[in-house]
């Protein structure tokens, strides 16, 4: 099984860079937004946004890699368009932690649990207002243009998750528009930032942001199978989605498979979920032997297929291969 630890490896240097970077860049004023903001910052998780970024950058400079992360290969300029992206993705788990009323984020406490929501939010934002300024600062107009938009895409995808999960009606359409907006878009961005940083063509800063964006649906989708996994290493309690009402791949690939009064009736045990385990344990059961995980998976690959599709384009270095390694983590991650 692949590890992310093999993954960092041709750019390990670089993220020991890319974290002194921010640690310099982040601090705030007064004892308890600097408890917090290191808190945040210390929970990052695997740091797969950065990873791609600096991936990214590193195939598209034309670095034979020879040291293979001996050295450091990327400029300041890269991790500034690392720390853009990482740090708007960390806001935003904030943000969805109040929304969701969340109590963990990756086995720890999260930081509305520690902290209460109203002081969540003003860490999030704090992050935001923090990470906008200093990418104006740094005068580095492109890359701040570029990862404007994702903010407001972000946004749009928690509205949109929001007002399905109220109505029950999340077809298979929907689910990847919204999986695109919340997860998908911003990887897109962190490996065209990537190849950005470093003067890649137009035609390789597209190329870059359509294969964060099969790998971002791909790590939707399998993160989206995990909630049905009662054996999954999340750290996450198993079956969050169904008491949230959230209708994912593996429940809508069911749904799409039986008669509407039949879907009628599982709707119905869905609305439950919040309130009745039973109804959980059923929804599980219903997905389990309708085969939903299965028929989610065979969706998930072929975003992978797409993404490797585009790698070819590339010489083979070990940058490639640590992206080429990089889908093949996400197939097989559990956690």
């Amino acid at each position: 099984m692949i590890s992310i630890d093999v993954i960092r490896k041709p750019i390990l240097a670089d993220l020991e860079a890319f974290d002194a970077f921010v640690g310099e860049n982040f601090s705030a004023e007064g004892e308890l937004l600097q408890d917090m903001l290191t808190y945040a910052l210390s929970s990052r998780g695997k740091g797969v946004r950065p990873i791609l970024t600096m991936l990214a950058a590193s195939i598209c400079s034309g670095h034979a890699g020879a040291e293979c992360g001996a050295e450091r290969v990327c400029s300041k300029r890269t991790y500034l368009a690392a720390m853009l992206v990482e740090m708007i993705h960390t806001a935003s788990l904030i943000h969805d932690d109040v929304l969701d009323g969340a109590d963990e984020r990756r086995g720890k406490p999260s930081v509305n649990a520690k902290w209460q929501s109203d002081r969540a939010i003003i860490l999030g934002d704090y992050i935001l207002a923090r990470t906008m300024a200093l990418g104006m600062a740094s005068a580095q107009y492109d890359l701040v243009s570029y990862v404007g938009s994702a903010m407001a895409t972000l946004c749009e995808g928690e509205v949109l998750q929001s007002q399905h999960a109220n109505s029950f009606d999340t077809t298979r359409n929907d689910y990847f528009d919204i999986i695109y907006r919340k997860t998908a878009s911003l990887l897109g961005v962190a490996a065209a930032l990537g190849a950005l940083s470093v003067g890649a063509t137009k035609e390789e800063v597209d190329r870059m942001r359509k294969f964060g964006e099969a790998i971002g649906m791909a790590f939707q989708i399998q993160d989206d199978i995990l909630d049905y996994n009662r054996q999954n290493n999340t750290g996450k309690p198993v079956n969050n989605d169904l008491r949230e009402h959230k209708i994912t791949l593996p429940l809508i690939e069911v749904l799409e498979r039986v008669t509407p009064e039949r879907r009628t009736e599982i709707v119905d045990v869905l609305r439950r979920c919040d309130t009745d385990e039973s109804a959980v344990d059923e929804l599980q059961r219903i997905v389990d032997e309708g085969g939903g995980a299965a028929l989610a998976s065979e969706t998930m690959h072929a975003y992978l297929s797409r993404a490797m599709h585009l790698l070819a384009k590339y010489p083979a270095s070990p940058y490639r291969e640590a992206m080429m390694n990089l889908c093949t983590f996400i197939a097989e991650r559990d956690k």
